[in-house]
């Protein structure tokens, strides 16, 4: 079984400050192993899904169940919430239980639903809870080789090529199996296939069609199915509506919903100090990216899991402000992704399957924006730094420059 190291260290350092941690990702990431994984540091443990039908009535007889928690001694127990944003009032049950308990309990509340979105409206969770996220695996993760975070800060350019054939092996199971536990640990495409054939289709007809009223699950499953084409692509809802044969704000709010499930992930373009930049439009990416037909569109996509995973967590410990964008201009000028914090450009990372030489958007951005550059590849065992007045471009092997993301 995956340890999850990487997400046991985040759960260790948001614990001490916290009672009551949220954490979430995509359905079948492996939040309920990492919650039984955490629960085994506890002496004194209780675990609730709102799913299981015997757990769900005894949450609705009474909230104060978990008093009830089997003692082995007198440390303080953990009560883990799985799912709980299924529950209409959710949000004020968890907010009297906070109040009411931070110093006697500890709670983890997990779901496969965004519950940064769900505390949204209604009685707000403010202030008594910790959020962090877990993702499907990433050669970050399974690479073990981390930079420090402010040593990466300093110095986003520095790499190192150790070990990298066994990532590169790495990057191509997770290319083919994807980064979901239960596929990739199988080893075996047609344990993948079985599996993403399912999927979504669960996702949809169970968790979406329940939670969120979706009357349209077909034309929801059509829309979805459509996606993998539109990857690497600025997306057009106008476009998506009369394919799916549905208005344009039931695309939009389709899509909504999938950013909320996890299904995929959108980015938005970046528009300060950029001369006549493409304003308002998105680029969306899966999760589930083997579905990609294309080389290349795939090899972003997985650089685009990466570093979302990156941006997110790094908010998640507190290091910053970051977000992901990509970069567009009217004489069509594209660099795929711009990592910003604080509303400040911090690095540009252009994808190429195998070009070795700075791409010329690349150094148009760069040379406006005056932030350092990455170009990463496909393949490869060498890298290029190339000077650019008085920044730098580095140009490297996707696999040996992101398994080294904090």
């Amino acid at each position: 079984m995956l340890s999850r190291e990487t997400y046991l260290r985040i759960w260790n350092e948001l614990v001490k400050e916290k009672a009551m941690i949220f954490f979430s990702g995509p359905r079948q990431s492996g939040k309920t192993t990492l919650a039984k994984i955490i629960a085994g540091s506890f002496a004194n443990s209780l675990y609730f899904n709102w799913d299981i039908q015997e757990h769900r009535t005894r949450f609705l007889r009474n909230h104060r169940f978990f008093e009830s928690v089997e003692r082995k001694d007198g440390s303080i127990p953990l009560i883990i919430f799985d799912e709980i944003h299924k529950y209409r009032d959710w949000k004020n049950a968890l907010k009297g239980i906070y109040d009411e308990f931070k110093d006697e309990y500890r709670f983890l509340v997990s779901g496969s639903g965004r519950l940064d979105l769900y505390q949204k409206g209604g009685d707000s969770l403010a202030g008594r809870y910790y959020n962090f996220h877990l993702f499907p695996l990433t050669i970050a993760e399974l690479g073990g080789r981390n930079r420090n975070f402010e040593d990466f800060r300093r110095d986003p350019l520095r790499i190192d090529m150790d070990r990298l054939e066994e990532l590169q092996v790495i990057w191509t199971r997770l290319s083919e199996l994807t980064g979901f536990p239960e596929p990739y640990l199988s080893g075996k495409q047609t344990a993948y296939r079985r599996w993403s054939n399912t999927y979504a289709s669960q996702l949809i007809r169970e968790d979406i069609r329940d939670v969120v009223d979706i009357k349209a699950v077909q034309s929801l499953e059509s829309l979805y199915l459509l996606l993998p084409s539109k990857v690497g692509s600025t997306l057009s809802v106008s476009s998506l509506a009369e394919d799916v044969r549905v208005s344009y704000n039931s695309v939009r709010n389709w899509l909504d919903v999938f950013e909320r499930f996890y299904l995929v992930f959108g980015i938005t373009t970046w528009t300060e100090k950029i001369a006549r930049a493409i304003q308002k439009e998105r680029k969306f990416y899966l999760w589930d990216y083997p579905r990609i037909k294309d080389p290349a569109v795939r090899l972003e996509n997985m650089a685009a899991a990466e570093l979302w995973r990156a941006v997110t967590l790094w908010n998640d410990l507190g290091y910053g402000r970051f977000s992901l964008h990509f970069v567009r201009d009217k004489a069509n000028r594209e660099v795929d992704f711009l990592i910003a914090d604080d509303n400040e450009p911090f690095l540009l990372i252009e994808v190429k399957q195998t070009e070795t030489e700075p791409s010329k958007p690349l150094l148009f951005f760069q040379e406006r924006l005056g932030t350092p550059a990455v170009q990463l590849t496909s393949e490869g065992t060498s890298y290029w730094l190339y000077g650019t007045g008085s920044q730098k471009v580095l140009v490297a092997p996707a696999a040996a420059w992101l398994s080294q993301l904090p």
